[in-house]
């Protein structure tokens, strides 16, 4: 077997365990990276991440912390320094991905001030603090790539706090590429658009009204995939990416072309 893209990496991935998460963790695995799948709940599924991707022959080992509460970042690299010696030769990490999130889906005269909290913890508290403290674990000339959304460019008054943390994450991430470049460090944003998730499975998946609608969407005239999304954040953490910082790329089809 010839040199993968990210051999002798480390990469941790929050909300590993389903989704366009687990789509990059198994992509990562394939790359050669060794993988930490952070995941909130769901043992069972990031245990299942692990096991796939060291039958596809890569390396990996799941992480839980609940992220949305005040101490989830130290929790979240408190186990993976606990268990990263287990798994690599060489402490720290390579690439972080800021992928776990929530949708909080409502308008504005619906939202409450609870609701509000809950999904800027999640979406963007969490992200902040996760790269605040893991800035002396990542090695220079790492990655950092945070999970948008079109949502952060399009009008959707029914999300729109959903909207407004992934503006949130996106001024964040340009804010972090101009303070990281003197390390080689770049940081990039990807915003995905309608992906056939859990997330969206309540109202997308077994209503084809709904899916038609939204593959309508699309300039690509489909819904979205999390391999289409994985493919994107693959390319980002590997060398061929070096060159590409404080970027929000467009993952959504051709959302609102």
């Amino acid at each position: 077997m010839g040199a993968r893209a990210l051999d002798d990496k480390v990469a941790l991935v929050t909300g590993g365990s389903r989704g366009i998460g687990r789509a990059i963790a198994e992509r990562f695995g394939r790359d050669g990276a060794v993988v930490a799948v952070g995941f909130a709940r769901d043992q069972a599924a990031a245990d299942e991440v692990v096991e796939k991707i060291g039958k596809d022959g890569g390396r990996a080992f799941a992480i839980r912390a609940e992220l949305g509460r005040h101490g989830d970042a130290a929790a979240l690299w408190a186990s993976f320094d606990d268990q990263i010696e287990l798994h690599s030769p060489q402490a720290g990490v390579d690439v972080i991905v800021n992928n776990a999130g929530i949708d909080g889906g409502t308008d504005l005269a619906s939202l409450t001030e609870e609701g509000f909290d809950d999904v800027f913890a999640v979406n963007v508290r969490a992200p902040f603090f996760i790269v605040q403290q893991g800035l002396k674990r990542l090695r220079d000339g790492g990655r950092i790539i945070n999970i948008s959304s079109g949502a952060a460019r399009l009008a959707l008054p029914q999300s729109i706090a959903y909207g407004s943390t992934k503006g949130a994450l996106d001024t964040f991430t340009l804010n972090l590429a101009k303070q990281l470049g003197p390390r080689g460090i770049t940081a990039n944003s990807v915003s995905a658009g309608i992906t056939d998730t859990d997330m969206n499975a309540e109202w997308l998946r077994g209503n084809p009204q709904a899916h038609a609608h939204a593959a309508s969407l699309a300039a690509l005239g489909r819904v979205g995939q999390p391999e289409d999304i994985a493919g994107i954040v693959a390319f980002l953490a590997s060398d061929d990416a070096r060159w590409v910082t404080g970027r929000a790329i467009d993952a959504t089809g051709g959302a609102g072309l």
